[in-house]
This record gives structure tokens, C-alpha cells and sequence, in this order.
């Protein structure tokens, strides 16, 4: 499925404003190629592990410490744990790793987490899959010139417990959560979601040449 997906990725290219990328990071990243040999395709898989690991991580590492707020404050006090912790694991994961990571949606939460003119086109065929029962894996393309790849994953409504901060308000959302939803975050618009739709993406920048280091 991963090889289809690549295949197909090759239409979905964003053909947005590049960055340049310096000579020096070029001829770096070209002279570890030709000393361990690699070919394109084997630094694009390596970065699809890659991307795989992490996010699995980030999530891991999320889910984990929501449901223990969960069940030492309840729901609403999550939120402000969410608010609060949520942002410096992902940094930290950002600084170990040497990569971008973010959590980006078409209805966010926090307007920060809007989709940028390279994420949008993924994530409009992430929504589009979903709508028609169609499988939605990981993805990669590459942006800036060929020198980062963008990975994405898409994020469903996986679980019942989602919907009580993200489900129908009155209904899944308990009337204290709806009340704190509003006062933490004005601009809300991560409501009304049911079980398995598509909640927005992962999205990851990976610099080429950490990938090719990791090789």
C-alpha cells in the first residue's frame, strides 16, 4: 500500500514557494549518498520509517499522559493540562529528533494549527478518503528543493473518549467541558466530530540530510 502511495504522490507534489537551500547543505548530503552509496528510493523509505517512529512516539507520548490528567483531574481539568503540556512535548521531540512536527487541521482548535499551503492539498485528500470509506495511509513528498520531506499521517476519532472534548456538545461533550473548551480556546472549531472521522494530520519535515545520517 506505502509503494502505491508513493507511486501516486508523485501527482500530489505541492508546487508552492521553495526555499533555497544552501550550497553547503547540498554538497554535504550528496557526499554521504556517494560514500554509503544510496539511491533516492532508499533515503525515501528510510524517512518513511523514520516518520512512522515518531509520530508513533508523539502519539504514544500524548495519549498517555491525557488519559492519566484524565484520571487524576477529569476531563475539563485535561483541557488545561492539554493547553499547557501539550505543545512542549511535541518541542521536545522536535529538538531531539532534529525535525518540524505539528498537528494540523481544516476545523483546529488552536488557530496555529491551521494548515500551511504544502500541508492543505494532503490533508484535502486525507478528508476526501475518509468521506468515501476509502484507506488513508502515511505519506511522503519532497519540499524545498528535494532537501526535506514532508511526511504526513492522518489522525482519526478513534475512541469514544475523543469525542468528550471533540464530539457533539450537549452530547458527547459534557456542558463543564463545553464551558471550558470556550474560555481556553475562543476560537474552537474542533467540535461535532464522530467516531472514525478524520480528526486532521501529523506533519513532519525531515531534513534529507539527517535521514541520510541515520543510514
Amino acid at each position: 500500500m506505502k509503494n502505491l502511495l508513493l507511486l501516486s504522490l508523485i501527482l500530489l507534489i505541492s508546487c508552492g514557494p521553495q526555499e533555497r537551500v544552501s550550497k553547503e547543505t547540498f554538497d554535504e548530503v550528496n557526499r554521504n549518498m556517494e560514500v554509503k552509496r544510496l539511491t533516492e528510493v532508499e533515503i525515501l523509505q528510510e524517512a518513511m520509517v523514520w516518520g512512522d517512529s515518531i509520530t508513533l512516539e508523539a502519539q504514544a507520548q500524548l495519549s498517555a499522559q491525557l488519559q492519566e490528567a484524565i484520571a487524576s483531574q477529569g476531563v475539563v481539568g485535561a483541557l488545561d493540562f492539554c493547553k499547557i503540556n501539550a505543545l512542549p512535548l511535541i518541542q521536545g521531540l522536535e529538538k531531539e529528533h532534529g525535525i518540524t512536527l505539528r498537528r494540523v487541521s481544516s476545523r483546529p482548535r488552536n488557530p496555529q494549527d491551521s494548515p500551511d499551503a504544502e500541508e492543505l492539498p494532503l490533508l484535502d485528500a486525507y478528508a476526501y478518503n475518509a468521506e468515501n470509506n476509502l484507506p488513508s495511509d502515511p505519506s511522503i513528498q519532497k519540499v524545498q528543493g528535494g532537501e526535506v520531506f514532508l511526511y504526513t499521517q492522518p489522525i482519526l476519532i478513534s475512541s469514544n473518549l475523543c469525542l468528550q472534548c471533540h464530539g457533539a456538545p450537549g452530547k458527547d461533550v459534557a456542558d463543564a467541558t463545553a464551558k471550558a473548551l470556550k474560555q481556553l480556546y475562543p476560537q474552537d472549531q474542533a467540535t461535532t466530530y464522530t467516531l472514525g472521522e478524520l480528526r486532521g494530520m501529523w506533519s513532519l519535515r525531515l531534513p534529507k540530510r539527517e535521514v541520510v545520517k541515520r543510514m
